[in-house]
């Protein structure tokens, strides 16, 4: 009678358990990539106050992209060893450094700037903290859509956008900072206090180096990264680089950019767990062909600089939304296809590709801008890339985990 109750009593204790954990995770994704994106949406600012080059601007938003991508791949091999439970709260508290630093002293001079948007990176870590935490506690079969969810704390680019520039007009540069910082604060208390791994997650034992090379090794590590490039890498140029874009081409002032940046971002969050919700019912690889398809016939009409409205808008709000479900595609075929004791550390992989493939357009669409005054190219750029991962994802991906499927449904229940 004891045995079976403390079975029931387990069991009542579980009940809601994942729900929750998902909950605080992709709010401590929101509130790191909020952190991430500080520097953005006063790029503008920046440039006017610093006079600087329209390629130095565009360095000043890729820095803190290209740090917190790379920083996945070590921070994701170590969520796999220590969990969430360890690494949300300290990736929470470490990146409250930069954030000061930025917010009190490091505003006045580029070089002050690009070290703070250095360390500043560090928040951009935390996507490679939750993939690994989420999918552990969901069974396959529901992964994509649970992934999908945490992806859309991606959305605190859009509270930054949203916030940043109004909270200076009211108080000082200092004052989004200060106010980010206090968040971060509260957060890492939350997730050291309420923050569990699931009970039943695999602890590898392997040093470091080992893991990493193992994941190295993995079919899917290679596939999903060039996806994820192409997907997330889309997003976060968007993100951090299309308020200069739109106020260069289509004359806006700086707050009307930036609302419509936070819009594209409100989109994009809201279809990345459509995506992974798609993905648990067809296969991954047909929803990111749907995606870049759509980004492709995006790209091509903006290159041509439309009118912003109805046809520039409709072609960025399409972009949007694929290039979110489309990311949310491709981490449901990674929860669906990745050894579970290595999730975290193909997660940091594909996290970083998809990182870098944002750090890349800014600084072309600032060079390709500054030598021939026109971003034609670079958008025609955007659509042949999306164009080859749409050939990889039908010629490769579609075709393997079609085979997969058919042996079994191996992939499906790794």
């Amino acid at each position: 009678m004891s045995t079976s109750s403390s079975r029931t009593a387990r069991a009542a204790e579980q009940t809601g358990r994942p729900g929750l954990m998902l909950t605080l995770a992709t709010i401590g994704f929101a509130v790191n990539f909020w952190a991430w994106a500080l520097l953005s949406p006063l790029a503008v600012r920046f440039t006017a106050a610093l006079d600087l080059t329209s390629f130095q601007q565009a360095l000043l938003v890729a820095v803190p992209v290209v740090v917190g991508s790379v920083g996945r791949i070590p921070v994701g091999a170590l969520t796999d060893r220590f969990g969430g439970r360890i690494m949300f709260p300290l990736v929470s508290l470490t990146t409250i450094i930069p954030v000061l630093y930025l917010g009190m002293f490091g505003h006045d001079s580029l070089t002050a700037l690009l070290v703070g948007g250095f360390f500043l990176g560090i928040g951009g870590t935390a996507f490679a903290v939750g993939v690994p935490f989420v999918n552990a506690w969901f069974p396959p079969h529901r992964r994509g859509f649970a992934v999908g969810v945490f992806g859309a704390g991606m959305g605190g680019t859009a509270i930054s956008a949203l916030t940043t520039v109004k909270l200076v007009d009211a108080g000082s540069t200092s004052t989004p900072f200060l106010i980010t910082a206090a968040v971060l604060a509260v957060y890492a208390v939350l997730a050291w206090t309420l923050l569990r791994d699931a009970p039943d997650r695999t602890v590898p034992t392997a040093p470091l180096a080992t893991r990493l090379a193992a994941t190295l090794r993995l079919k899917i590590t290679w596939q999903a990264s060039a996806l994820y490039a192409v997907a997330f890498g889309g997003y976060v140029a968007f993100s951090v680089y299309l308020p200069a874009y739109l106020k260069t081409a289509y004359g806006l002032t700086q707050a009307d950019a930036a609302n419509r940046m936070a819009g594209f971002v409100l989109l994009a969050v809201i279809m990345r767990p459509v995506g992974g919700w798609l993905s648990d019912k067809v296969a991954p690889s047909r929803v990111l062909a749907v995606a870049l398809g759509i980004v492709i016939a995006g790209a091509v009409v903006q290159a041509f600089t439309p009118g912003l409205a109805p046809l520039g808008t409709i072609a960025f709000l399409a972009m949007a939304a694929a290039l979110g479900a489309g990311s949310g595609a491709t981490f449901a075929l990674v929860a669906q296809s990745a050894p579970a004791n290595q999730v975290g550390s193909v997660t940091g992989i594909v996290g970083a590709a998809g990182g870098l493939g944002g750090f890349i357009p800014p600084l072309v669409m600032g060079s390709i801008y500054g030598q021939f005054q026109s971003y034609a190219l670079g958008l025609a750029l955007l659509a042949v890339v999306a164009l080859a991962a749409l050939l990889l994802d039908v010629l490769s991906v579609g075709r393997s985990t079609g085979r997969d499927n058919t042996a079994g449904g191996k992939i499906a229940h790794v």
